[in-house]
Parts: structure tokens; C-alpha cells; sequence
């Protein structure tokens, strides 16, 4: 039998594995359920495809992100490794044969959504898949205490009563302390194996900039580093306009945001990757999945609302482990949204049942129907024609999602499908009257099996190279067969669509979980208080900052970034030192005190002496700081 380091040579081409990797690996081996805490960039996908190929079976891999699951089957079928993967968009026939193939073929590995376990045709072959390890992916997404509660999750454990020999590898790249033991227990682990990498970014310097000029800032920064660099905004309108700016400042740059269709982003990804295209002004649907180690450069122009993304985002920098840059920048008032955020991304029940109910007006959808329907949406139509704020009506349709009422997806790529409506006595006379169409009649039967049974997903540009025909000329003639009867013919889907989880209820009678709503919003506001402290701190050191957040305590100032380098120029004298600290015992003796009340009672100290020495008092643990700020000693 190989080793894992075999198996990883072999496939990947790596003599050696990244930290803790290994130590993951032979965890899953000796069937240990384990929680794997990598950063971005830190190779979770290798944890549970080694193992995997050194077990007998299948791994069933669950993930929520669509566009990664399909690059993860392809570049393990690049590599000779058989994968499947099920994908929104997937007729019946084709979601049942891919399980078939799961259960009785010889497959390494299989994709899915945690909303797919849930479906009547999963839950039929649930038993006769021969796994050996349960893989999730995003697992953060399972607490509710996280910050990307997805209801479906909870749900997972279920497979385990099927399948109680077989370990659970869960795999996140940013979870605080409360979220991995979350994790940890609504995955039923029997025992807590969790394996966190250091939040340590040797090579990557953050700094935050409060500036009046954001474009100004932002060309500044690119022109003083150079390489490949990404620029994160909150919108796609910004992400066109800020790539403008910079062109007309003559740097090579191009936007990316959902909105685009599926071949253009596509398109535009491999410019980057490629490095055609030096900067890409994007908003976060960029990024997950990129293999580019190489990106010098990751700018926010505006801050996010929490460290767990912040940190993600910012990580896409220095794969490479050479010098990287983050920069946050933000300008007078943007902090002040940021706080009111938590009442905008939480409405009020009533807002959510009008939400509800417009939906249901407008998509024309019957009481007591819906259920497992997809259904073609238009948010800016939605909004114009209620008259209605498209912030209000996202962060709804948000917690109909939590509740468990629905799926808002605007990301979403359908692929055509066809099916045969005629038999083949009338496929054969229909053939030999028009001849025109034979050749893309014969192509759609040799390439596609089942098809005159089923309507089945077809590859469009397959056909373009098979027929010798255009595209246009392509769809024109399926258009033409559909008029003449002879098939059914669904033209490719790339409009955001929502889908029903449940069927639909009258909005006064609708049931949701308000307690559940409320407690989501307090944790969310102490993730917003968090991303604030982040923004404005000025003397502590950044990353320590978010290592600490992350439950990494063991992390010592960085040394490289903006803070630290200021703090290097500032020098204390022990008798200095000892002097400004007795002054904070005595501020805090018996009581605790935010920061500002502290430098109230310091005054007459320099501000920046006074952080130094708090820094060191709270690296030595002499020193506590709550998750409300507050400080006390010891």
C-alpha cells in the first residue's frame, strides 16, 4: 500500500506536505473524526483526497460553493482520479445516473450541496454508497454562532446514522474559538480532534489607511508595489468605475463581479490567472478557488463587516510566501455604517412577511405550491416595480434562507438540456424529409445517452465542434426541431433564480423562528464590533489582533505591519516604562474601564507611549481585554 507521501508525489507532484497536513491526513486514516482550521491558501482539499485515495470507496465531498466543487472535479479528472460532482441544473435522469455511478462504479469522489442530501432521490441511495470518508467543506457554515449560518447544514449529521463507521473530516479557513466546538458538536464527533494552523502570515503586512481620497490612496499603492494585485469593493457598480479610474491612470486593469455572464467570467479569470490582466477590481464572488500563489497586493476599498472574510480575502496575497500587502482603506463615515449595519442585515419580522408576500406576488406563486421549483428572478425588476430598498429585500430573502423557506442564488448557471418528444418512426421519416438537420440529429444521439428517453444537460460548444456548426446556427436548429415537435429544447440559464424550499405559505401564517433571528443579529453585531476594533487600532499589532480573534494566542506582534513599524520608532525608557504602567494598575485597580476612559484618567501621557506599553502589558497577559473592549487587570 503507498504512503500518503507517495500518493502526494504522484498526484500533485510534491515531495512534501504543507504544515499540519500530514498530521490531518493520518488523523482521517485512523478514522478519527477531525476539524481541520487552514488558513486560505493552506491546502484543505489535500486532507481528504489523500486519504481518500488510500481507502477503499468513495469520499462524498459537501460544499456550498458550486463554481469550486465543478474546478475541484476538474482538476482532479485532469489528474486521472475519477470524480463526480451534482450541480444545480441537473435533470432527474442525470442526478439519479451520476448516483448510480457513485454507488456501483469505481469513483473516488463525490460533490454535492448540503442541500442536496435532503432531496427524496439523495436520500434513496443513502446505504448503498460505499463511502469511507465524509468530507465538509465551509464547515463553519453549520454554527449558527458563525458568519455564514446556512440552515441546511445542520443537517448533515443525519448521514452519520447511515454510515457510523466512517469518519467526518470538517474543514474551514476561519472559525473563533466558539465556532469550532459549535462545529465539533453539531457534527456529533465522538472525540474533538481539531488541528488549527497558526493565523501567522509571516509575509503578508496589513495596514489600514483612513483617507479623504480612496482612488487617489489606491493608485498610490499600486504604483509604489508591483505585481498582480486584487481590489475588493462591497458592489459591482464600483468595481466597473474603479477599473476605469485605474486604466486612465494606465494600469492594466478589468472588473469581475456575479453579474457578468458565466463565459465572460470565466474569461476574465484566466486573463488574471495568466497574468493579461494585471489588477482585478472585484467584488468577493472573485477569488475562491484561484490557484494564483503570486497576487503581491489585496486592496479593500471598503471595509467589511467582519474579520472572518476580511481575513479570507486578504490571505489571497503571498501564497507564494513571498513579501505581500493588505491595505483596508476607509474615509470619514464609513466606520458609521459599518456600526448601523446589524439592523440593516437583520429587518424586522414584519419586513421579512412583506418581503414574502411581494415575492410571492411576483413570481405569481399559488399557496400551498412552490416546493423544489426553481424560478427565473429579477432583483432590480422586483425592487422598481415595489418600489422597494434592494438592501431591505436582500438581508430578507437572507433570513427566509436561514429559516429554511428558500434559496436566493444570483450566481447561478443552468446548462442547456434536451430531450427527444417524438418516437423514432417520426425521428426517421422527419429526418429523411428534412435532411438540413441530420447531422445534428446524429451527433445529439451518439454523444448523449438516454437522450430519447430523458431530457438530458448538453454541452453547447461540444456540439459547435462535432457539427461544424456556429452557435448561433446550433441553437437556431434546436429552436427549429422544438417548432417542429421533434425534441424539447431548455436554452441555457444564467438569470439569478429563486428556489422554493418549502412550498408557500400565507405571509401572516408563515412560520419563523424570531428568537433564533435575534440571537443571529447579536452574534453578528459583535462580529461587526469586532471588524471596527480591527479598523481603528493604533498601536496593536494587526495580525496578533486577528490571531487572537481566531483563538490563536500564541501569535507575538508581527513586526511588519503598519502598527509595528510605527511602534519600532517609538523607544521607552524602563523608568518610563514602569512609570506609565503603575498609572494604568492604579486606573484599573478594582474596576474595568474602556480605552478612552483610560487615556482620561493617563492625560498628560503621549497617546502613543501609552499604547505601547498596554500592547506589552496585554501580550503578558497582565492585562484583559473583553469582547466589549473593556480592559482590566489581571
Amino acid at each position: 500500500m503507498p504512503t500518503p507521501q507517495q500518493i502526494l508525489q504522484q498526484h500533485w507532484g510534491h515531495k512534501e506536505f504543507r504544515p499540519l497536513q500530514e498530521e490531518i491526513i493520518q488523523s482521517v486514516l485512523e478514522g478519527k473524526d477531525t476539524l481541520a482550521v487552514l488558513p486560505t491558501g493552506g491546502g484543505k482539499s489535500v486532507c481528504f483526497q489523500v486519504p481518500a485515495l488510500l481507502k477503499e470507496g468513495l469520499c462524498l465531498v459537501i460544499s456550498p460553493l458550486i463554481a469550486l466543487m465543478k474546478d475541484q472535479v476538474e482538476n482532479l479528472l485532469k489528474r486521472n482520479i475519477p470524480a463526480l460532482c451534482i450541480q444545480s441544473g441537473m435533470t432527474f435522469f442525470e442526478v439519479k445516473d451520476t448516483l448510480k455511478n457513485a454507488s456501483f462504479g469505481s469513483f473516488k469522489f463525490l460533490y454535492v450541496s448540503p442541500e442536496r442530501l435532503e432531496t427524496a432521490l439523495f436520500k434513496e441511495y443513502i446505504g448503498s454508497l460505499p463511502l469511507n470518508i465524509i468530507a465538509i467543506d465551509e464547515a463553519h457554515c453549520i454554527s449558527q454562532w458563525g458568519y455564514d449560518f446556512r440552515p441546511p447544514y445542520l443537517r448533515i449529521a443525519a448521514i452519520r446514522e447511515h454510515y457510523p463507521g466512517v469518519p467526518v473530516l470538517a474543514l474551514t479557513a476561519s472559525a473563533t474559538p466558539i465556532v469550532q466546538e459549535d462545529i465539533c458538536e453539531k457534527l456529533l464527533f465522538k472525540t474533538k480532534n481539531i488541528y488549527r494552523q497558526s493565523f501567522a502570515k509571516p509575509n503578508l503586512s496589513f495596514s489600514v489607511f483612513k483617507v479623504d481620497s480612496k482612488i487617489n490612496k489606491l493608485v498610490e499603492v499600486l504604483q509604489k508595489v508591483p505585481g498582480p494585485a486584487l481590489v475588493y469593493c462591497s458592489n459591482r457598480k464600483h468595481t466597473k468605475e474603479i477599473a476605469h479610474l485605474l486604466q486612465l491612470s494606465n494600469l492594466a486593469a478589468n472588473f469581475y463581479h456575479a453579474g457578468l455572464s458565466q463565459a465572460e467570467r470565466s474569461h476574465r479569470q484566466e486573463a488574471f490567472i495568466k497574468n493579461q490582466v494585471r489588477i482585478m477590481v472585484c467584488t468577493n464572488a472573485f477569488g475562491m478557488g484561484i490557484d494564483k500563489p503570486d497576487v503581491r497586493t489585496v486592496i479593500h476599498m471598503d471595509v467589511p463587516d467582519n474579520l472572518e472574510n476580511y481575513y479570507q480575502e486578504a490571505g489571497r496575497a503571498g501564497r507564494d510566501g513571498k513579501q505581500s500587502f493588505a491595505v483596508l482603506l476607509h474615509s470619514t463615515g464609513d466606520l458609521n455604517a459599518i456600526e448601523k449595519l446589524p439592523d440593516v442585515k437583520y429587518p424586522s419580522l414584519q419586513e421579512i412577511k412583506s418581503m414574502y408576500q411581494s415575492l410571492a406576488n411576483y413570481l405569481q406563486v399559488p399557496v400551498g405550491s412552490g416546493e423544489s421549483l426553481y424560478y427565473n428572478f429579477s432583483l432590480y425588476d422586483f425592487v422598481k416595480n415595489f418600489k422597494l430598498n434592494s438592501l431591505v429585500v436582500v438581508n430578507a430573502f437572507k433570513a427566509l434562507e436561514q429559516q429554511g423557506h428558500l434559496l436566493f442564488n444570483d450566481q447561478v448557471f443552468i446548462t442547456p438540456k434536451v430531450g427527444f418528444t417524438c418516437d423514432k418512426n417520426v425521428l426517421q421519416n422527419f429526418e429523411e424529409g428534412h435532411p438540413a438537420f441530420d447531422n445534428l440529429i446524429k451527433y445529439l444521439l451518439r454523444t448523449y445517452e438516454g437522450i430519447f428517453d430523458n431530457v438530458v444537460s448538453i454541452n453547447e460548444k461540444l456540439l459547435t465542434r462535432l457539427t461544424k456548426l456556429s452557435l448561433d446556427e446550433l441553437q437556431t436548429q434546436l429552436d427549429q426541431l422544438q417548432a417542429f415537435g421533434i425534441l424539447e429544447y431548455q436554452p441555457q440559464i444564467e438569470t439569478p433564480q429563486i428556489f422554493f424550499l418549502q412550498n408557500r405559505a400565507p405571509a401572516q401564517y408563515m412560520t419563523f423562528n424570531l428568537e433564533q433571528h435575534e440571537t443571529l443579529k447579536k452574534h453578528y453585531r459583535q462580529r461587526v464590533h469586532a471588524m471596527l476594533q480591527y479598523a481603528q487600532l493604533e498601536n496593536a499589532c494587526r495580525s496578533q489582533f486577528m490571531g487572537n480573534y481566531f483563538g490563536d494566542d500564541q501569535m507575538l506582534p508581527c513586526g511588519q505591519c503598519d502598527n509595528c513599524l510605527r511602534n519600532k520608532k517609538i523607544k521607552l525608557s524602563e523608568e518610563e516604562f514602569s512609570a506609565i504602567s503603575q498609572r494604568i494598575y492604579i486606573a484599573l485597580d478594582n474596576q474595568s474601564i474602556n480605552v478612552k476612559e483610560l487615556f482620561n484618567q493617563l492625560n498628560g501621557l503621549k497617546r502613543d507611549n501609552i499604547w505601547k506599553v498596554l500592547d506589552h502589558l496585554q501580550m503578558e497577559k497582565k492585562i484583559l481585554v473583553s469582547n466589549e473592549g473593556m480592559l482590566s487587570k489581571k
